[in-house]
């Protein structure tokens, strides 16, 4: 029970990798605030899943690229568990759609980096100021804010490659309070996300390509994001860290 009686928040935590991280947030003894957008049947779902194991957890629907929307799931999960926020995983984002430069205009790239970066951005600064010494912040990157993403994915690729630079600077900034921030780069994870964008030669193609031979899982990442949320990796800030099987180094 690592983040026993702790209360954690997790953005877009209803589904595929969202919805791993929530389930083990809550298995290893947290009080979850499943943050979702439109889907509200799998939100009840992953609550229902947590409550069936003994854990604990609510779901406030909310868009995290909109102020107001942050603020009510802050204030709820605060009224809910009390005056702190223990943890805060920003799971969510998206690629929207993959579109070479010729193919977007002004509009797709803010909507992408919105989704993406000012989601992060909005609810790490309402979260904050309802942290004490001791507290984690995961956010979510990916390796694509590393190498640039596959074709047309070059919106998303650079809103994540800002969450990083982000993730290092808040964790200058916030160091001095014993508050760490972290993020996460998963590469090919088997998820809808890829059932969506992917096409399953490229998918098998990635795979066997990677070290290990396989896509990752969901659970796998979420292993990581309960390690990094916990006292068990008390000295680590400011990382970003590679999980894609060995497909890439940083």
């Amino acid at each position: 029970m690592l983040l026993k009686d702790k209360v954690a928040i997790v953005t877009g935590g209803a589904r595929d990798i969202g919805k791993a991280v929530s389930k083990k947030l809550a298995c290893e003894g947290a009080k979850v605030v499943i943050n979702y957008y439109d889907n509200e049947v799998q939100a009840k779902e992953t609550l229902q899943e947590i409550r069936d194991a003994g854990g604990e957890a609510l779901i406030i629907q909310g868009d995290m690229t909109q102020q107001q929307d942050v603020d009510r799931v802050v204030q709820q999960a605060l009224k809910a568990y009390g005056n702190e926020v223990h943890v805060l995983v920003n799971v969510a984002g998206g690629l929207v759609a993959r579109k070479k430069l010729e193919e977007m205009d002004e509009d797709f790239f803010d909507k992408v980096v919105r989704l993406n970066l000012n989601s992060v951005f909005l609810t790490m600064r309402a979260v904050v100021p309802h942290m004490s010494s001791g507290a984690s912040i995961v956010n979510f990157a990916s390796q694509a804010g590393r190498d640039g993403g596959g074709p047309g994915a070059s919106a998303y690729a650079t809103s994540k490659g800002a969450v990083m630079t982000f993730t290092r600077s808040m964790a200058k900034e916030l160091g001095p309070q014993n508050i760490r921030v972290n993020a996460l780069c998963p590469g090919m994870i088997s998820t809808t996300f890829h059932d969506v964008f992917t096409q399953d030669m490229v998918r098998e193609k990635v795979a066997n390509g990677t070290p290990l031979r396989r896509e990752g899982t969901a659970q796998e990442v979420a292993n990581l994001v309960a390690c990094l949320a916990s006292c068990e990796t008390s000295f680590v800030t400011g990382t970003n860290i590679d999980i894609n099987g060995g497909l890439a180094f940083s």
